[in-house]
């Protein structure tokens, strides 16, 4: 099986600069996201570090061991990495007054054959499209998303929210912070998004997935994405990461998360 990547970031109609960062490696499989927070322009620092740190580390890994690793091991490096990545960012936070409470969230991406390890924390998010049906493979880190969980509103209510931008976890606040991992099945064909909440914000997924589904060209489709966002308002960056399978069918056909 092989992966078909494409990425690209804008800033959107009412920003000048640009917090969402986006790192792919293809020869390792990997894509990574982070839309970055704080003053300064420290949320630009936050999510560049984010990327280019794993980008570097993880890819490094992935191409000189991941042949040999199950998919354990590729979840304890992934870790691994996010925490090295998190502590150099809130330590970065913690020595310069110009970065203080900087932060960011994230999206990993780790495309094996027939399977997908994705990891995020924050309200970036992973999607998948198969078959023509859009569905959301990653759960927001979001006081949003608590309430929606809670009962105390619904998913209706929550697009009109005034707190959609509150996040409960993210990369670089504290000196610790929990990656959520989940392990997907592959089938070729799918077409894997990772997108900013400028994106997911601004365009209904019915939308995004017309877009995805009606578009053969990952660079067409992420082009169309961006434009949607912005024709929408463009109030925040907008990142995107498309990725197709293409290739033979494997036997893998479940998911499930990896607790710990």
């Amino acid at each position: 099986m092989s992966f078909e990547f494409f990425c690209l970031t804008d800033p959107g109609r009412a920003r000048d600069n640009n917090e969402d960062s986006v790192a792919v490696d293809e020869r390792a499989a990997l894509a990574v996201l982070a839309d970055g927070m704080g003053g300064y322009n420290a949320g630009e620092i936050a999510s560049s570090m984010a990327t280019s740190f794993i980008k570097s580390e993880l890819g490094r890994w992935l191409t000189e061991a991941a042949s040999n690793a199950s998919d354990t091991d590729v979840r304890r490096a992934m870790d691994i990495c996010v925490d090295n990545a998190n502590r150099a960012i809130y330590n970065a936070a913690n020595s310069n007054p110009h970065y203080a409470g900087m932060g960011t969230t994230l999206v990993v991406a780790v495309f094996r054959e027939g399977r997908l390890l994705m990891g995020h924390i924050g309200d970036s998010r992973g999607y998948r499209l198969r078959a023509g049906h859009l569905t959301q493979i990653t759960r927001d880190h979001s006081l949003l998303q608590e309430q929606i969980d809670a009962g105390l509103i619904t998913p209706e209510q929550a697009a009109f929210s005034a707190n959609k931008n509150l996040v409960t976890r993210a990369v670089g606040v504290e000196d610790t912070v929990l990656l959520e991992t989940h392990l997907h099945d592959v089938q070729p064909g799918d077409l894997y998004l990772l997108c900013s909440d400028g994106l997911s914000d601004m365009v209904p997924d019915a939308e995004i997935e017309a877009i995805l589904d009606r578009t053969t060209e990952l660079a067409e489709a992420g082009n169309r994405l961006v434009a949607a966002a912005n024709e929408a308002g463009g109030r925040d960056n907008i990142a995107v990461v498309l990725v197709r399978a293409h290739g033979q069918a494997s036997s893998v056909r479940s998911w499930w998360p990896f607790r710990r």
